[in-house]
Formats: C-alpha cells, sequence, structure tokens
C-alpha cells in the first residue's frame, strides 16, 4: 500500500498496479452509486435512524443504541458499545442509500447476537491486526535497508520475512471480512423487505448500494494480497543473491 508508492522503484513495482487501479474504480463506484440513490427517496419515508431503529426492535435488540457520527459514510457496528453509529446524511436521510446503509450496519448487529463466527473472528483479529500493519511496514524497511548491506544479508532476510509475516495477517484479516460484510447485507435486505420498510423495486436500488460499498472490500483484499505477493518476490530475490 504506501510503501509500494515510497519505494516505486523497487523490482515488481508492476505487480501493484492492478490492485491500485481496482481499489480506485471500487471507490469512484461506490460514491457515485451512493451518490445517485441518496437522491431517490422511499416510498415509506423511514430515515436511517428509523430503519435502524425498527429492525433491532424487530429482531430483540432494543437495547442495541443507535447514535449520530459525523463524516461521510462512517457507519459502523461497535460490538463493545452495542451501538450502531451512523453518519449524518444516513441517520437522518429518507433515501435508498440511508436506509441500505443503516439496515446493512445493523445486520452486524443481527450477527453479534447470533454469534456469527467470521464476525468473532474479525472482533479478536483487530487489535492485532492493527499492530500487525503497523510494524509491519517498519520491519519491511527495515529488512529491505539491511539486506543491501554487505554481511548482513542474512539479517535483512529475516526482518522482511518477518515482515511479510506481519503483513500476511493484515491480508487474513481483510479475507475475513468479507463474509462478514456480504452476510450483514444480505440479512439487510431480507429484513428491508419482510418488514415492508422498501418496496420491490426499492430494493433493487438498494442491492446496488450494498453491492457497490461490498466492492470496496474485495478491492482492499486484492490490493493488500498483490503487495504482499510484491513483498514475497523481493524477499525471494534478495535470498537468491545472496
Amino acid at each position: 500500500m504506501m510503501l509500494s508508492f515510497f519505494f516505486f522503484y523497487l523490482p515488481y513495482w508492476w505487480v501493484v498496479i492492478p490492485g491500485a487501479l481496482l481499489a480506485m474504480w471500487a471507490q469512484f463506484r461506490l460514491s457515485s452509486t451512493y451518490s445517485e440513490y441518496s437522491q431517490i427517496g422511499t416510498a415509506r419515508g423511514y430515515t436511517g435512524a428509523e430503519t435502524a431503529r425498527q429492525i433491532l426492535d424487530r429482531n430483540g435488540l432494543s437495547s442495541v443504541g443507535i447514535e449520530e457520527v459525523g463524516g461521510r459514510l462512517t457507519d459502523h457496528y461497535d460490538p463493545t458499545k452495542h451501538t450502531v453509529f451512523l453518519s449524518t446524511d444516513i441517520y437522518r436521510g429518507n433515501s435508498v442509500a440511508a436506509v441500505g446503509v443503516a439496515a446493512h450496519e445493523v445486520g452486524h448487529a443481527l450477527q453479534h447476537k447470533e454469534a456469527y463466527g467470521p464476525l468473532g473472528l474479525r472482533m479478536a483479529l483487530v487489535s492485532v491486526t492493527g499492530i500487525a500493519s503497523t510494524m509491519s511496514q517498519v520491519v519491511l524497511i527495515a529488512g529491505l535497508f539491511l539486506s543491501s548491506m554487505k554481511g548482513l544479508l542474512g539479517l535483512g532476510s529475516v526482518f522482511m520475512w518477518g515482515g511479510i509475516g506481519l503483513f500476511s495477517l493484515v491480508a487474513f484479516f481483510q479475507l475475513v471480512t468479507l463474509p462478514v460484510e456480504y452476510d450483514a447485507s444480505s440479512r439487510a435486505k431480507v429484513q428491508l423487505g419482510r418488514l415492508g420498510i422498501v418496496s420491490d423495486q426499492e430494493l433493487g436500488g438498494v442491492q446496488n448500494v450494498l453491492n457497490a460499498a461490498a466492492l470496496t472490500y474485495v478491492a482492499a483484499l486484492a490490493t493488500t494480497s498483490l503487495e504482499l505477493l510484491k513483498w514475497i518476490l523481493i524477499a525471494r530475490s534478495r535470498d537468491n543473491n545472496r
């Protein structure tokens, strides 16, 4: 990711280009799809906050809170606080996009209630992944410089493979995230249809918004995986030149 640009001169830099292009396209698609459906209101007129409250209450989760947060598409469910956080546009909006995103975040609360396995694994990995993400950058840089110094190739190799191991945790976390996000979207669509919050036609718009959002997670995994591949190729190349 950031290292790809900082060390653009490194061998195998071309490996990361497809991932970068996919990430840019995914962000563009999400932005354009969200902008389109945020302008289309629903017939029932539920706001995102009302949608979330309706689904939570109908599923025995009246104790789960709903709070408004700043930013754009900063919506998330915090399992440690048992609270759904919705950005202002989603919280107050009554568009197809607003009810879709709100329902998706409630989908995570439903997963939490049912002890959905991948969500539990992702929760367990959050803290260690944050540390691994930061440390992998430092360790890879150290390994890169050490492997370029005469007499320190072996130590440099240890650092590089250690950094690759740490970075693999980041890729694994993103892999675990995919089923969590797709399952939350599936739950959202079921709840919106079952409770009559949106019509069948509006449900198609909700699916378009959620599919665009899910694509960003696919792109993130692809980008990280290609970045990981690049560093594996670099480490193997330097080992072969020892």
